[in-house]
């Protein structure tokens, strides 16, 4: 139910563009308002009120970035040997084939499914999941840009992934929680109020705004490319995930939520 539940509203979003009932072009301004306002929120709620006990923070990290960067190559590789691609379109490859919708797709899935024990586990993955792709995408960009003289200026990587991460609005909703959860102090009754009462619009909008956006780009193009990654992405790397899980002993509820993780299709940042 929860997955049908899901596609419905991603369906709704697609049909009122499809439609013309609302313009696809609106969906860049709802999707501002789930990533930039209701997530942020979403996130700063889950931090001030999480349980992380028995989470295993380190291990599911290894995990579930293990799994990434393995099927990063294997996207980068096939982007390059397979469809012919240059360098750094064969990075485009790879982090498209690892970078998992975990916000726009995830939280709601996760919310619906597993509550809000399985989406504090989930924003452990978030907290860290786009400072390391991000970081990794720069490095490789330096390495395969246009100089081409394999180099990475390293001055150039921190000051991207440090503008990339303090200027995202998810990463300071986290930041923010975990430095009100360090006061001790509950929030306040008007303040709660409202982080509540936005941070309830989270999933509906962002899922509803999916819709919209999967209207305004539509389907075109590499096809055979994006086909080739997006069975990558939906198959390989939560094999991956699984196997590693399983390998290295992740309780059994962390393993459930980095699996579902690492099944989400690509976000929107690869693109």
């Amino acid at each position: 139910e929860t997955v049908l539940f899901v596609f419905s509203l991603v369906a709704l979003g697609y049909l009122a563009g499809l439609t013309g009932y609302l313009k696809p072009e609106s969906g860049e301004g709802v999707a501002d308002f789930a990533v930039g306002v209701a997530m942020p929120l979403l996130l700063f709620s889950a931090m001030v009120n999480a349980d992380f006990h028995g989470v295993a923070p380190w291990a599911l990290w290894g995990v579930y970035f293990s799994a990434a960067a393995l099927t990063w190559a294997a996207g980068h590789l096939i982007a390059a040997r397979v469809f012919g691609r240059d360098s750094r379109a064969a990075v485009v490859g790879g982090v498209s084939s690892a970078f998992s919708n975990l916000v726009l797709l995830g939280a709601p899935f996760v919310l619906g499914v597993y509550g809000n024990q399985g989406f504090e586990v989930l924003s452990l993955l978030v907290s860290v999941h786009l400072p390391m792709m991000m970081a990794a995408s720069i490095v490789l960009f330096e390495i395969f840009g246009p100089r081409g003289d394999g180099h990475v200026r390293l001055s150039r990587v921190a000051a991207g992934v440090v503008r990339k991460v303090f200027c995202n609005p998810l990463i300071v909703g986290i930041l923010a929680g975990l430095a009100w959860r360090m006061t001790g102090q509950p929030l306040p009754g008007l303040p709660g109020r409202l982080v509540d009462a936005l941070a309830g619009t989270a999933a509906p909008v962002a899922l509803f705004a999916m819709g919209l956006s999967l209207c305004r780009f539509g389907i075109s193009g590499n096809v055979r490319p994006a086909l080739a990654l997006s069975a990558l992405k939906l198959f390989l790397m939560p094999a991956l995930v699984l196997a590693l899980a399983l390998l290295l002993g992740l309780p059994p509820f962390t393993a459930k939520i980095a699996v579902v993780a690492a099944a989400l299709p690509s976000g929107i940042n690869s693109y």
